[in-house]
């Protein structure tokens, strides 16, 4: 496994291109196939897989520093990578070789994608009865009733993870066809940004799991603990690659505009500090808490610096098409994206007012 950061960053001329199509693929609900291609000529695709299957087997630190470019970017498609790469990680863990082999080199071809639909035993509907319900048909054999509400490119992929509850509150990971009976894709949510990344809610009707489509469980915390649903670094370093599109384009203002430098300098070293914070803990084990509050801290840079480049950018940057608005209302998704208790409750305090008004 390597580190070396210098691998995985991708030429400036395809960051180039992605930007290029930023404005297009957040705001209109079409497969960013152009962007997506993108990634795959650069070998993004690979990044993550074990070189066993086709892929480099990048290292945590420099895989995070690459979505980060990504995402500063087009966080359209560095969101939908992201999603990708949380079935990669699933597959992997999975330790099943079997599996693997089936799917691995495909990916790191960019032949076939997966997409995770996990949300819903983490932070979606977690107030209400198990959204996808696992009832056991025969030994190994399961029977999804219900709904997986969060699945991004859904209708892009071969076949989804996802997780589903039993009747004893055990949970199941599973491998679902997205072209099998039962199966329904319902047409892509209406967000307020990312359109080109094809969220949708996924139905399931008494859909048949064979055994050799269940990747684990069933037990109580299927997913594993320490995050507690806050995405891991992962979902930071996107937060953070978009603050650094807004923080660029504050820094390059600030060369004619002498009253925007000292923000400007401020931003960029609340940003140097949070990459070298994810840097550190990408090489060890992070708890839950720390996560948070990592996460707490990319999303208060990303709100605020993606307003300052709004407000920097005046009545220009309220026009669509501007840069500004499209990052200003990507800042709002990491509020609502793997975003549990904990940190919701941490977001809600930077957001409340002072006590006093001076």
């Amino acid at each position: 496994m390597s580190d070396r950061a210098e691998v995985l960053l991708p030429a400036e001329t395809t960051l180039a291109a992605l930007a290029a199509n930023a404005e297009h693929a957040d705001t209109e609900p079409e497969w960013p196939a152009a962007s997506w291609a993108l990634l795959r000529d650069a070998g993004v695709l690979g990044w993550s897989i074990p070189a066993a299957y086709g892929g480099r087997d990048l290292g945590p630190a420099a895989l995070l520093g690459g979505y980060e470019r990504l995402a500063g970017a087009c966080l359209t498609t560095a969101f939908i990578l992201s999603q990708r790469e949380a079935a990669v990680r699933r597959l992997r863990g999975n330790g099943n070789p079997d599996v693997q082999s089936r799917f691995l080199p495909a990916m790191a071809a960019g032949d076939v994608l997966l997409s995770v639909g996990l949300s819903q035993l983490t932070t979606s509907r977690q107030h209400q009865a198990p959204a996808l319900v696992a009832t056991p048909d025969t030994p190994n054999r399961y029977r999804l009733q219900g709904v997986i509400p969060w699945v991004t490119a859904a209708d892009r992929c071969d076949k989804l993870v996802v997780g589903a509850t039993l009747t004893d509150g055990r949970q199941l990971l599973v491998l679902l066809p997205v072209r099998h009976p039962g199966v329904k894709v319902e047409p892509p949510l209406k967000l307020a940004a990312l359109a080109g990344a094809r969220t949708a809610l996924v139905q399931c009707d008494g859909v048949e799991i064979g055994a050799d489509d269940v990747l684990a469980g069933p037990s109580e915390r299927v997913l594993g603990a320490g995050t507690g649903g806050v995405g891991g670094l992962e979902t930071s370093a996107l937060a953070l690659g978009l603050a650094g599109a807004a923080v660029e384009y504050l820094a390059h203002e600030a060369q004619t505009r002498p009253d925007l430098a000292e923000a400007a300098d401020r931003f960029q070293r609340a940003r140097l500090r949070l990459q070298n914070r994810i840097r550190d803990l990408a090489t060890r084990t992070a708890e839950g808490a720390t996560l948070i509050e990592v996460r707490v801290a990319c999303n208060r840079l990303v709100l605020q610096a993606t307003q300052a480049a709004l407000l920097a950018a005046k009545g220009t940057g309220f026009v669509a098409g501007h840069p500004a608005q499209r990052w200003a209302r990507q800042a709002l998704f990491f509020l609502v994206w793997s975003c549990p208790r904990p940190a919701a409750e941490g977001m809600l305090a930077e957001l409340m007012p002072a006590e006093e008004i001076p």
